[in-house]
């Protein structure tokens, strides 16, 4: 078994658990591949040089992998995710950020893990994807939370017609619109009053952000439904991916967005449940008159 390490290197804690876990791998004789910004810094910070054979660009490092560790928070393994794409190769979240919802492992907890990876004692979850393309244009968005139509910079609210499997659905006037896989439901969508959609749920939701009317509410489609949405305000709109591939689109334009042909594969402990990771995470159901 071969890991690649993936590292964000605008965390602080990056070296320190970077220092830690490659002296374990050498300690128990596992083979590994470092990407190259992180080799570099920890050549720069560190002192540690490591054989060139080791350190690899992203893409090398992907495809001589087996299973990619990502070191950082949750926007780490979204970019991970992305940079995968087709490959297939499941992704190990070691939570350096805030959250860690998707990257859900601690600190602590990244030897014990990586020994049950070892054994053989994990398992592996397939997380819907979303694909996103404007017509009559070849570029493709993929987001493993979610996909985003908003105002951009313009100060009011744009009109969306939307559209599913070609049925007409609504003209939302809002200042913009979610779409989003049961893993995005903890995201961008629950902020602005989305369900929570446990993980395998074979669905896909609609959001309206800040919908000027009382009765624009999340809607849930089967995920197979593909959805098409026109921007009918005359100004400039705002496609994102996960927060992070963006595109500025003129008006009139049309958006398709559905489920992707892949899936993104998230190593999960064996004694953790999403719904610990709720109550942990999110303080789900939490009520602080007991705490009294």
């Amino acid at each position: 078994m071969k890991f690649g390490i993936i590292g964000n290197t605008r965390k602080p804690a990056l070296l320190e658990v970077l220092r830690e876990l490659l002296a374990y791998f050498d300690n128990i004789k596992v083979d590994y591949h470092l990407e190259n910004g992180s080799a570099k810094l920890l050549k720069q910070k560190l002192k540690i040089t490591l054989p060139e054979k080791k350190i690899l660009d992203n893409k090398s490092l992907i495809k001589k992998s087996d299973i990619i560790i990502a070191l950082g928070g949750d926007g780490t393994i979204l970019s991970i995710a992305r940079m995968i794409g087709r490959i297939q190769v499941p992704i190990l979240g070691i939570n350096l950020g805030k959250l860690g919802f998707l990257a859900e492992v601690s600190v602590e907890d990244m030897k014990r893990c990586i020994n049950d990876i070892i054994q053989h004692n994990y398992i592996i979850e397939d997380r819907m994807v979303l694909e996103a393309r404007v017509l009559n244009s070849k570029k493709k968005f993929y987001g493993l939370n979610d996909i985003v139509i908003d105002r951009g910079s313009y100060k009011r609210v744009i009109e969306l017609e939307t559209y599913v499997n070609n049925q007409y659905l609504v003209n939302y006037a809002a200042d913009g619109l979610i779409v989003t896989t049961p893993t995005g439901s903890t995201a961008y969508s629950l902020a602005v009053g989305g369900p929570v959609v446990a993980p395998g749920t074979d669905v896909i939701m609609i959001n309206p952000i800040a919908a000027h009317t009382l009765t624009a509410r999340p809607l849930i489609i089967p995920d197979n439904s593909i959805i098409k949405v026109k921007s009918l305000t005359g100004v400039n709109i705002h496609l994102t991916a996960d927060g992070q591939d963006e595109l500025f689109l003129k008006s009139p334009c049309e958006i398709i967005i559905k489920k992707a042909k892949y899936s993104v594969k998230l190593i999960k402990q064996k004694k953790s449940t999403y719904f610990e990771l709720l109550r942990a995470k999110l303080l789900w159901g939490k009520d602080v008159r007991q705490e009294k």
